[in-house]
């Protein structure tokens, strides 16, 4: 559903119980790792343990706390959240380069969701090697991830029923077993003193680097902006004061409980289980996966979500998206599911321990969050922000961001290449979309349709031409009734010409609200030419053989059309008459003679349409009436293709 900005700012209990159970999923288990991801193999100090946690206590701070919550959050598109909804909103003022912001951000938060469900569930089930050293947990965590795959077909709608209760139920479990360990060490709160902070980067060897490890307790904070639309502002922002008390509960207990071990190197203690009471260390292990695997889910719909918008901008395949539940806010995209599975199951082969997975981790978002910071500056000076406190709030978010990021170009050679490449590999794929469907837009050309409207009714009603169809029906890309591409009116009336009772063109014209539903019809010939434009919300599938039937039937009901078979035989009996829709599919001519970058683009491009929805299962048609026609596209014709006639002998008889 639609949400107002008026139900944006609304909360409720309920609004609350969702918004903790899908939205603080990734963030709220990221203190399973991250601080075993910086002292690991590291010998304890004061300044290694109190400048860490201070490190991580203005982190989430600054990046969570005043760049996504108070910030970002105000940005929403018709209610909708993430950096592809940013980039519609600043899109129509700026320049198209912030394109390109947006698909890197994209991409790579794409990419960061084939890392988050291995090392979120891995650390989770590592929890076990306390009673058995020797356990193989990779079989365990691929059995997690295949199943938590497979049920997305099936839909979540009763499964999240339970996300709330389970993730409200971790954060106070990790704040209480966090407050508990605290209370036995209270002096390390002095790392509420950002000097603390200073003097682990200033002070301690390669400090700087060990950012990197810092920087995985504020990963999961692009997807609290891009679950806006799920959940409601308000409900984020009052429940994100809970969830992040409860973090930092966690994360000073754990850094107490270290400071009782200085001078130590943890090797593979997990400083979260330590801090565990030994009586509940079993329930532990099953609260955490079951947080896991809830945050895994909602990495897995943010993903659905972010290709359905970045295919409404034109800048993935058309792929197939389903409601598996009644819950709109839902989508399921097979390809997207099936995909992030086997990469998924494929770092956990590769990498097998979640202490290994932590180098992959992180690099790919902080990517992503400087690119949204450059949308959200775009977005500042769009609403009219004070320049000055434009550039304050731009400087520092990059600031902060950019050094996360060298802190993190540490881990490239340790596996976060996986994820880079993987950021780079949809990257262009996302570019080699764009451009190729912009090529392809450009080649199209547009005829008169008032002007033609006299030869389509002398073909309608000429006997003498075969009947292809009762209706005809071709899906346009003109705006308004004014125009016609020139291969539709081609197709009928060159390519065998199509004798039909009544011609139908279809328009779809998809709007940036999420769920709004209109028509329009023109009527440019009664009883045999009509135009139809379709104004469908981006979250809507375009289900154009019911949609248009339903247009129909209530022309039909308004006496606006017949649509009864014109065979007098068939008539008579009210026959209804069949419909049928032609559909173009374009391949590149052996015509063209391009240039290399246009040659790679265009290669790409249909390389790419092979993993994209044939037309009639993109746009819901029933496959049984429609035919397709190939269409060639000629870019560039040969300029210097000479060719030269030479004359014939001709051999005459005498009568």
């Amino acid at each position: 559903m639609s949400t107002s900005h008026s139900s944006l700012n609304k909360v409720s209990a309920q609004g609350l119980l969702v918004a903790i159970g899908i939205v603080f999923g990734d963030i709220g288990t990221s203190p399973l790792y991250t601080l075993a991801a910086v002292v690991r193999g590291k010998e304890l100090s004061e300044t290694l343990v109190v400048g860490t946690l201070s490190c991580v206590i203005w982190t989430l701070t600054l990046q969570t706390t005043i760049k996504y919550v108070v910030i970002t959050l105000r940005a929403d598109n018709k209610g909708e959240g993430g950096i592809f909804s940013l980039y519609t909103l600043v899109r129509r003022f700026t320049g198209r380069w912030l394109m390109y912001p947006a698909v890197i951000g994209g991409s790579f938060l794409l990419a960061d969701g084939l890392i988050t469900p291995p090392i979120s569930v891995s650390s989770a089930i590592e929890g076990l090697l306390i009673f058995y050293p020797h356990l193989d947990t990779v079989p365990i965590v691929i059995a997690i991830l295949v199943a938590l795959f497979v049920s997305q077909q099936f839909g979540t709608q009763l499964l999240g029923k339970l996300f709330g209760p389970i993730m409200l139920a971790w954060f106070t479990f990790i704040g209480a077993i966090g407050f508990w360990a605290l209370w036995g060490h209270l002096p390390v709160l002095k790392a509420l003193n950002p000097v603390w902070a200073f003097r682990l980067l200033a002070e301690y060897p390669g400090g700087f680097w060990l950012l990197g490890g810092v920087f995985l307790c504020t990963t999961g904070a692009e997807a609290l902006y891009s679950d806006m639309g799920h959940c409601g502002r308000g409900n984020i922002r009052v429940s994100w004061g809970y969830v992040k008390l409860m973090l930092l509960l966690s994360y000073a207990g754990q850094s107490a409980w270290m400071m009782q071990h200085l001078g130590q190197r943890l090797g593979e203690t997990s400083p979260f289980y330590s801090i565990v009471p030994a009586p509940l260390v079993v329930f532990s292990i099953i609260l955490a996966t079951l947080a896991t695997i809830i945050a895994s889910q909602a990495l897995i719909s943010g993903s659905f979500t972010l290709v359905g918008e970045a295919m409404r901008l034109n800048l993935w395949p058309r792929q197939l998206v389903v409601y598996p539940s009644d819950f709109r806010g839902q989508p399921y995209v097979p390809f997207v599911n099936w995909g992030l599975m086997t990469g998924c199951i494929l770092m956990v082969l590769h990498f097998r321990e979640s202490a290994n997975m932590e180098a992959a981790f992180g690099l790919a978002v902080t990517l992503t969050m400087l690119m949204s910071t450059v949308l959200m500056s775009a977005y500042l000076r769009v609403k009219r922000v004070n320049m000055v406190l434009v550039i304050a709030i731009t400087g520092l978010f990059l600031t902060v961001e950019s050094t996360f990021l060298a802190a993190n170009l540490v881990k490239f050679e340790e596996g976060g290449w996986i994820s880079v490449t993987m950021g780079l590999i949809l990257m262009g794929m996302m570019v080699f979309w764009y451009r190729g469907e912009s090529i392809k837009a450009q080649l199209i050309h547009y005829d008169s349709l008032p002007g033609n409207l006299p030869l389509l009714k002398q073909l309608s009603n000429d006997n003498d031409i075969p009947k292809f169809a009762t209706h005809l029906v071709y899906l346009t890309t003109a705006e308004d009734t004014h125009k016609i591409e020139s291969e539709t009116l081609y197709s009928i009336l060159n390519r065998a010409p199509k004798r039909a009772d009544i011609y139908w063109f279809l328009h779809l014209c998809v709007e940036d609200e999420p769920y709004v539903m209109r028509y329009k019809v023109d009527t440019l010939a009664h009883e045999d030419v009509y135009f139809i434009t379709f104004y469908l919300g981006f979250r809507v599938q375009p289900r154009l053989n019911l949609l248009f039937r339903m247009v129909v039937e209530d022309m039909v009901k308004n006496k606006e059309v017949t649509i009864e078979s014109r065979y007098q035989s068939l008539n008579v009996h009210r026959v209804p008459g069949d419909f049928r829709f032609v559909l173009f599919r374009s391949f590149l001519s052996y015509e063209n003679d391009l240039p290399i970058m246009s040659k790679l683009i265009m290669k790409g491009y249909l390389l790419l349409k092979r993993i994209a929805l044939p037309p009639q299962a993109a746009y819901g048609l029933d496959t049984s009436n429609v035919v397709i026609e190939d269409v060639p596209l000629v870019l560039t014709r040969p300029a210097n293709l000479r060719l030269t006639r030479v004359k014939s002998k001709t051999h005459s008889s005498e009568a």
